[in-house]
């Protein structure tokens, strides 16, 4: 196996063991997501095929990675966003850009109209920081998605709560549809 492929593989295991399974790998999330290194390594190595796999694998496959997915701070790593798991992972309120995007299936017009955006089976909104994202992400749930504005100052100034996913992914609770509008281009 190619270290490339060995990294993606090993993305995708850790992954589904800190965003959606910790409980499967005996790992025990603090309110922020957090865990230790040692505890994560502990449990992956009792897979035949991650016997082997280290400390120093986790931060390359980081490094590597094309998406910023994890971090690792003090001995300890976390997936950054997008977990399934029952309890919520805590995250600390940011200043977001003034405006973000947010790609979605035209099926999802009149929910959205009625309820806004939410989180669906994940903790929080995903929203991205540029169209391309935006559009990517819409792209995976239909070839022609619709994209949607959020402005955020109006948003803020009525108390909605923005989080730092990563460089290119903001989170936020909801986002009512009062502050969304199609994006039609520039």
């Amino acid at each position: 196996m190619s270290k490339q492929s060995f990294h993606a593989k090993l993305s995708k295991e850790i992954s589904y063991a800190l965003r959606h399974a910790p409980w499967e790998y005996e790992l025990e999330l603090d309110q922020e997501g957090w865990v230790s290194i040692q505890q994560l390594l502990t449990s992956l190595q009792q897979s035949d095929q991650w016997t082997y796999v280290t400390a120093e694998d986790l931060q390359r496959m980081i490094e590597l990675a094309e998406k910023k997915r994890y971090e690792i701070n003090a001995g300890k790593i976390r997936a950054i966003y997008g977990h399934s798991v029952p309890m919520k992972i805590l995250k600390k309120e940011a200043q977001p850009p003034k405006q973000l995007y947010h790609g979605s299936s035209p099926l999802s017009t009149i929910s959205i109209k009625e309820k806004g955006l939410l989180p669906m089976a994940r903790q929080y909104v995903h929203l991205a920081v540029d169209l391309d994202t935006a559009y990517s992400v819409g792209k995976r749930k239909n070839a022609q998605p619709i994209i949607w504005r959020v402005d955020t100052e109006k948003a803020l100034a009525e108390g909605i709560k923005f989080y730092r996913g990563n460089e290119k992914v903001w989170l936020a609770d909801e986002i009512p549809y009062q502050f969304l509008t199609v994006y039609h281009g520039t």
